[in-house]
């Protein structure tokens, strides 16, 4: 099972450019590789599962359990030649002093050598400190190997390389020179709807050739394979439906929305749901469904286009109105609420939330939420009700005018969630939150929506008659 992590001394160092052009020149290179996010995020998984042409699935201790990031990990690299792992932040940062939730903690959880990439710009001779700085915080890490990112030239590249080479005994697996054409606007283009996937590819299709070429590929695959087993205590994942009675759930996925994590899809898929694909910004309505989902994303560089878009809007505000069961995470909120406002444009919104939005210059809620179950959840049915919920937000947006007889599914912990006490608005069979939920052992949100889902198309049934 070779694999590795790639890692960096601080944020911005371009792992993730370097991460994506590995996966693809891996790919080229005639190796399945399933690539792995450390953290929450779902920007970098959708650029890195575009470059494997594999899912990306996210490793988190915040999240999940040791044991079950070990058994995700050892079930997603069945049928890879090669895993590799993009780090967040830098490799010994983390929550807290002991750095358990650090890249390098997971790293020793998945014995994983670490190839680190560093942003050269502006350093000679200091990048020898670094690296044996590195080396001695923990011993027990492997750094394997170091990538020269953002290299001036052949002449910063020679001096760089003697540096390292009499000072250390990292070896310099590649030198990256610098190329502002190869990076990538990551709020615009991240989403990557079905309309820019070609364009995407050709980006990355660019990437791969800028890092390849700059990459001992034969040096990497060498260092992945002296990666250690990981263990893995589970039985095979079920590939039927685990319970209950099909029911169909379109979920939208354009230009506007499109953060999903693949697992939950799947978890939504094995718990007894048809997952039905939708536009918000071309199609003119709902499909004919049993349940509604709308994921994050960036509904304000949209906004004039979901409002254009009248008969869908008011197709989901039927369905919503009727008591069909959705549930929105962030921006499926945004567009679920009267209007959305940015600099000077306001744009009307579905209006089934008695709120609007407005779009602020720094984030209103940023990092790991713990939220706490209200009485008032609306899925109570099925699933033991979650006393504690771990998740995690990222908004520049923020609610105004909100309905003061609201009515919220969680109390705020940690984070900051719709007002810094309460997150997940309730109106009828819909919940909307700004936090991000992942089904994990200890919050089994997508077995109990499709439950909730399922009681739902019951009850109507029953109605009907």
């Amino acid at each position: 099972m070779p694999h590795l992590m790639i890692s960096a001394a601080h944020k911005s160092s371009g792992k993730t450019t370097v991460s994506i052009g590995l996966c693809a020149a891996f790919r080229n290179y005639g190796l399945v590789v399933q690539p792995f996010k450390k953290g929450p995020d779902y920007i970098d998984p959708l650029w890195l599962g575009q470059a494997a042409r594999r899912p990306c699935y996210n490793l988190d201790f915040f999240t999940m359990g040791q044991q079950e990031i070990s058994n995700l990990f050892s079930r997603r690299m069945g049928g890879a030649d090669l895993g590799i792992i993009e780090g967040n932040k830098g490799l010994y940062d983390g929550l807290d002093l002991q750095g358990s939730n650090s890249n390098a903690a997971l790293a020793a959880l998945l014995d994983a050598p670490v190839v680190l990439v560093l942003d050269t710009r502006g350093m000679t001779r200091g990048i020898a400190p670094l690296i044996l700085g590195y080396q001695a915080f923990d011993e027990d890490i492997r750094i394997a190997g170091v990538i020269l990112n953002s290299v001036g030239g052949s002449r910063h590249e020679s001096k760089l390389r003697n540096v390292i080479e009499h000072y250390t005994n990292v070896r310099v697996v590649g030198s990256v020179p610098r190329n502002d054409v190869v990076q990538i606007d990551e709020r615009h283009l991240g989403l990557m709807p079905s309309n820019e996937i070609e364009a995407a590819r050709n980006r990355i299709e660019e990437i791969a050739e800028h890092v390849g070429s700059n990459v001992d590929l034969d040096a990497l695959l060498a260092i992945a394979r002296t990666a250690g087993p990981v263990e893995r205590t589970e039985s095979i994942e079920p590939q039927q439906p685990i319970r209950g009675d099909e029911v169909s759930i379109a979920y939208a996925k354009d230009a506007a929305f499109g953060f999903y994590y693949p697992d939950d899809l799947e978890a939504l898929q094995r718990a007894g749901a048809r997952l039905v694909p939708f536009d918000t910004l071309k199609d003119a309505s709902l499909p004919d469904v049993d349940g509604l989902f709308i994921g994050g994303g960036f509904p304000e560089t949209a906004m004039e286009s979901l409002e254009r878009n009248r008969s869908m809007r008011d197709s989901i505000k039927a369905f919503i109105e009727q008591g069909g069961p959705a549930y929105a995470e962030c921006g499926g909120l945004m567009y679920l609420c009267r209007s959305l406002q940015w600099n000077d444009r306001r744009c009307e919104m579905v209006g089934v939330l008695p709120a609007d939005v407005t779009m602020h210059q720094k984030p209103q809620g940023r990092g790991y939420v713990r939220l706490c179950e209200t009485d008032a959840h609306p899925w109570g049915e099925g699933e033991t009700l979650s006393q504690q919920v771990n998740a995690h937000e990222f908004h520049y947006s923020g609610l105004d005018n909100l309905d003061a007889a609201q009515e919220f599914a969680y109390k705020v912990e940690r984070g900051f969630g719709v007002d810094g006490v309460h997150d997940g608005l309730i109106h009828k069979n819909l919940l909307a939150n700004y936090s991000h939920m992942r089904n994990v052992g200890s919050n089994h949100w997508a077995e109990r929506f499709v439950t909730h889902v399922q009681t739902c198309k019951q009850q109507k049934a029953i109605e009907r008659n």
